[in-house]
Formats: structure tokens, C-alpha cells, sequence
């Protein structure tokens, strides 16, 4: 099994799946990944995004690395199934998962003024998409030998951000998720961990970057008082995907600069 040999073999050759690759965090940790020498298939639910996150990649893959996309909707079984068995075909079986798609389909607010639809649909796509993705990628790698499967938490998944409780229960959710998986998968060789990552400099967070009482709220709550980079929680992610980590499961891994130390931010400011 390639995740449980030295840790100076690395990566390289290893096929791998990111979900969410087309832009952000997802697209920066599939760029490394490629980098370290391994096959790399994106999904996302928006195709031009996924083109240009291949030609992107392709610029500084290892050499002989095959980097692809697919489209795909990870709420829908199907089409996630489908992603893993793609991302596979390489070199025949599946060693490294990223499960990094989700987002807040609601506007930040108290629990009695919340709408249930939006509600839903965070729930949907960070539970259910995250639980559909370590089911396929889970379902491929025990039949080879194992593999590493990271999910995506966050901060607010771990202690309270004020108005951002529909989008932190449902990655506490996630966390708990790939704590029940890394226990009844360790023995079959498939390895569960997450990353905690806290506010990242990307496009998704440039309502908060831009500058503003929240985006101070935050510097003020982060110990290393600076806004996170992609390359930051990419980098945990490659770490917690290799042979580096042989004998890590069922973690969630801060990388907030020491966010958690502090308090949640309060996104009453984002209105102020």
C-alpha cells in the first residue's frame, strides 16, 4: 500500500481525486499534489473553472503526470462514484482523496431568523457531499491496499463564530464524520484525517479580505495576526495525504494561525 511505505517515497505516482478543484484551496492543493508527482483528477460543478484549474496545474506538474477534470455534483451519488472511479484510472486504483468541496449557502444570522431552505442546502452539500465522497473513494481504495482521505472542516466547525452556526454544525458534522470513518477504515488500510483551515486570502473570502470590522475581528481573535494562504492549508493537506502521516488518522488539523486559541469571529460585523 503506497500510504504506508517510507516516508521518502512521497506521492509520486499516486493517483488522486480533489473535489471542489477548480478554484480556491481545492485547485492550490491539486497544483501540489501534481507537483509532487501525482495524477491528479478535479470535479466541480462549473466546467469552465475546471479548464482552466487543469491548464493551471499542467504549468507546474512533475513530469508524466496526467491532470484531468470532471464534472461532477458531489450531493448527487452517482456522479461523485463516477469521479473517484475517473480519478482512478491511471494506475488502476485510488490512493488520495481530498474531499473539499461545500460552502455556506446561507447569509450569516441568528438561528431563529435562518431560512431552512438555505439551511438545507449547507447541510447538504457539506455533510451529505462529504459523507457521499469518503463513501466512494472509501469503497475503491479497500480493495487495493488503502489510501489517505482528507475532508474539509473549518474553524467555525470546531468553536462558535457568531451568526455562522448552519455552516459550523454542518462541518462539526464533517468532523465527527471522518472520526467514525478513520475508526472502522484504519484496519482495511484507508486513513481519515481534516483540516481546520481558518479566514484564507482566496476568492471565496474577498467579501471578508476586501477589509472591513470583521476581517479586523478576525486579526484581532489570530495569534499569528495575518490572513492564511491557499498554499498554507494546501500544504497540510499534501502532508496529511502522503507517507509523511503513516500513522495519523482521525484528526482535524488547525491550520488558522492560531485562531482557535481565541474566540470565533463575529459575523453580526459583517453588517456594520
Amino acid at each position: 500500500m503506497k500510504m504506508t511505505k517510507s516516508p521518502t517515497t512521497g506521492i509520486a505516482g499516486c493517483s488522486a481525486l480533489v473535489t471542489g478543484g477548480g478554484s480556491g484551496i481545492g485547485l492550490g492543493t491539486a497544483t501540489l499534489l501534481a507537483a509532487d508527482g501525482a495524477h491528479v483528477m478535479i470535479c466541480g460543478r462549473t466546467e469552465d473553472k475546471l479548464i482552466s484549474g487543469v491548464d493551471q496545474i499542467k504549468a507546474t506538474a512533475a513530469d508524466g503526470v496526467e491532470v484531468a477534470y470532471v464534472v461532477a455534483d458531489v450531493t448527487v451519488e452517482e456522479q461523485i462514484t463516477a469521479a473517484a472511479v475517473a480519478a482512478a484510472a491511471p494506475t488502476g486504483q485510488l490512493d488520495i482523496c481530498f474531499a473539499n468541496a461545500g460552502g455556506a449557502m446561507t447569509i450569516p444570522a441568528s438561528i431563529i431568523d435562518s431560512d431552512l431552505d438555505s439551511v438545507r442546502a449547507t447541510f447538504d452539500v457539506n455533510m451529505v457531499g462529504t459523507f457521499l465522497t469518503i463513501k466512494a473513494a472509501a469503497a475503491l481504495m479497500v480493495t487495493t491496499g488503502g489510501g489517505s482521505i482528507i475532508g474539509m472542516s473549518s474553524g467555525a466547525g470546531h468553536f462558535p463564530h457568531r451568526h455562522l452556526w448552519a455552516y459550523g454544525a454542518s462541518k462539526a458534522g464533517v468532523e465527527m464524520m471522518v472520526k467514525y470513518a478513520a475508526e472502522e477504515l484504519a484496519d482495511r488500510g484507508v486513513r481519515v484525517n481534516a483540516v481546520q483551515p481558518g479566514i484564507i486570502d482566496d476568492e471565496l473570502m474577498e467579501f471578508i479580505t476586501a477589509g472591513g470590522k470583521l476581517l479586523d475581528d478576525y486579526m484581532d481573535q489570530t495569534p499569528i495576526s495575518r490572513l492564511g494562504q491557499v498554499g498554507d492549508v494546501a500544504s497540510a493537506v499534501r502532508f496529511l495525504a502522503g507517507p509523511e502521516s503513516s500513522w495519523i488518522t482521525g484528526e482535524c488539523l488547525a491550520v488558522d494561525g492560531g485562531h482557535q486559541l481565541r474566540r470565533g469571529a463575529n459575523y453580526e460585523l459583517l453588517f456594520q
